[in-house]
């Protein structure tokens, strides 16, 4: 057999493991989704759940008999879980995107969706609007969700004009940009929460993050942002590969470098911004979830990204299904699920970066 031959047959190992993979990955998002449905307060037994699920859905509807099914469990069921469900699977999704993106800009595997400051710039809207209580909507979204949206953008505008040397933005720059711009907002949703009075409690819940209050408006309202900004992200997956091997390297293969960076950061700042405008703030998935596809498939961001768009969704539907009964019958934020997750991973890979491989 000639090397070209074995490279063929390489090659074709790769791209059916690639998809064994995806498919599989698809097949758990599917499962946890279905099954994340019976999870709750309400005991719905999983058959009533099918056959609520199946009678929604378009020429299967009338082949199931729903006359044993209450008006209150489908409403539990259509209005209330099913929404938080979709939203958990769309923030998981976004946040492992932002992930995988904002890794491949800084070179590091320790990047995280949150380092330019879109969370602390989140927290600052949502604060505001909820310590101000100013109430109006725009595009089906509430005030809070409106707020935290524009404080992320502003916040990620802010640090990378801070950072930008001429019509560069070094990488080291933008990273110490963005500490400190989100130690200065932190600062300020610190002086909100003393003068919240009776709201206080509504500012930490927020902050912690959860789906408890996600309606169907919020999720098709963030929808569409999420979609174009993954969408548009993936026609630059190659040219993430190109700058893994570095900026210079990139350049003279022809790759407009900081234009590609820019753009990279306004897709990931817009998908995290919209994610966490509806959820509040969720750490460690856009940490985790790309370095866990990594090794399952690899380096090659045409691959990686999209699987760790199935990985994050699964993720984080698991994680807010355990969130609800774990110490039923308080609900914890799903927030505290994924920190306690993502806590030791995040130690983990530090050690690792050091050479330390056992903890």
């Amino acid at each position: 057999m000639t090397r070209a031959d074995e490279a063929g047959n390489t090659y074709f190992e790769r791209v059916f493991r690639w998809k064994l993979i995806t498919a599989i990955l698809v097949v758990a998002l599917m499962l946890s989704i279905v099954f994340s449905l019976n999870v709750g307060f309400a005991q719905i037994p999983f058959p009533t759940v099918m056959r609520i699920l199946v009678g929604k859905m378009p020429l299967l509807g009338n082949l199931v008999d729903s006359t044993n099914v209450s008006l209150v469990e489908e409403m539990i069921i259509i209005q209330i879980r099913m929404p938080r469900i979709l939203a958990g699977a769309l923030v998981g999704a976004a946040l492992a995107a932002a992930g995988v993106v904002y890794q491949g800009i800084f070179m590091n595997a320790m990047a995280d969706p949150y380092v330019l400051g879109v969370s602390a710039g989140a927290a600052v809207g949502a604060s505001l609007a909820i310590v101000l209580g100013v109430g109006f909507t725009f595009l089906g979204l509430s005030t809070v969700p409106i707020l935290a949206f524009a404080g992320s953008l502003m916040a990620v505008f802010v640090v990378y004009n801070v950072s930008r040397v001429g019509s560069k933005v070094p990488v080291t720059t933008l990273l110490l940009s963005g500490i400190a711009v989100s130690i200065f907002l932190s600062a300020i949703v610190a002086v909100l929460q003393v003068i919240a009075g009776e709201r206080l409690h509504v500012v930490v819940f927020w902050l912690m993050g959860g789906f408890s209050y996600v309606e169907w408006k919020d999720v098709l309202a963030v929808l569409p942002l999420v979609c174009i900004g993954a969408v548009a992200a993936y026609f630059y997956a190659r040219d993430l590969n190109i700058l893994s091997l570095g900026e210079e390297t990139a350049q003279h293969l022809g790759v407009d470098v900081e234009r590609v960076k820019q753009l990279l950061l306004i897709f990931g700042s817009l998908i995290t911004a919209a994610a966490v405008s509806i959820s509040g703030l969720i750490g460690f998935i856009g940490l985790i979830i790309p370095h866990m596809t990594r090794i399952l498939v690899g380096p090659d961001h045409r691959i990686l990204l999209p699987t760790s768009i199935i990985a994050g969704a699964t993720f984080l539907v698991i994680c807010d299904a355990v969130a609800r009964v774990v110490v039923s019958p308080v609900e914890l934020p799903v927030g505290v699920i994924t920190a306690l997750s993502g806590g030791p991973f995040f130690v983990y890979l530090l050690r690792k970066k050091k050479g330390i491989y056992a903890l």
